[in-house]
């Protein structure tokens, strides 16, 4: 596997490690005002991301298909999209008990939620290696770059309420680190697999933003519009939508 797409698989990982980081120079939990913000921001990040890296580029692969070229991407984002409601549905129904903590429990749904976003890396660089699909380099690193500005504000989402609950800032660290890590490894074994059925590769595209938009929907709207009323959420959705946006044009 070529060095660029190593590295471009790691950039995610290294987003939630200093979101992570925060619970060592950050006293107290996060304001409510500045969770909104981040949350918002990390919204409008992997919309873009679902259009623009993951869309587009299924709908391009599927041109040969003339006025239905849009098939691909449409079957692929309502398989993306069922994929997590169904995950969505498994996890509650886990053997949960007064042993497994509220500590568990969140890295374990965020570790969850996690997959798709590796999985969109790990099928834009397929894609780059492969050579054929009209993804550049540069595209593929957008896409990390980009995953990688919303993880952080995720890493630091986990550990701060941690500590805040008692948790030492070593434990908080490393379980907000964690929750990070199935992302690279998502990555890989999606390269591997697109490497060996290369015509699903469009589908594969969709089915990644149909997994990240899903996780938009139903977790981080949400979380930006509780409690009190505030546009805050949503000037930041805006702001990480047009970065990204404008990263993967003029650099994809």
């Amino acid at each position: 596997m070529r060095s660029e797409a190593v590295y471009g698989v790691l950039i995610p990982l290294l987003g939630t490690t200093l979101g992570a980081a925060c619970v060592f120079f950050m006293r107290k939990n996060m304001k409510d005002g500045i969770q909104r913000s981040l949350t918002g921001f990390a919204s409008g990040v992997m919309v873009a991301a679902s259009v623009w890296s993951l869309l587009i580029p299924s709908i391009e692969q599927s041109e040969s298909m003339g006025r239905f070229a849009f098939v691909p991407a449409l079957v692929g984002l309502w398989a993306g999209m069922l994929f997590l409601l169904l995950l969505d549905n498994i996890t509650p129904h886990l053997h949960i008990n007064s042993e497994v903590s509220e500590t568990t429990m969140l890295v374990l749904a965020v570790t969850i939620h996690n997959i798709p976003e590796g999985m969109a890396v790990g099928v834009v660089y397929a894609g780059f290696l492969l050579g054929n699909s009209g993804i550049t380099a540069m595209a593929a690193l957008v896409l990390s770059v980009g995953i990688a500005i919303q993880n952080f504000p995720e890493g630091a989402i986990i550990s701060m309420p941690l500590r805040a609950n008692g948790l030492g800032r070593g434990k908080s660290f490393l379980y907000g680190f964690l929750s990070g890590v199935v992302e690279p490894v998502a990555a890989f074994v999606t390269i591997l697999a697109a490497g060996i059925i290369t015509p699903a590769m469009p589908y594969l595209l969709s089915f990644a933003a149909g997994a990240m938009i899903y996780v938009v929907v139903e977790e981080l709207i949400p979380e930006m519009s509780q409690g009190r009323h505030s546009h805050i959420g949503v000037i930041a959705f805006a702001i990480g939508f047009g970065i990204m946006m404008m990263l993967d044009v003029a650099l994809g």
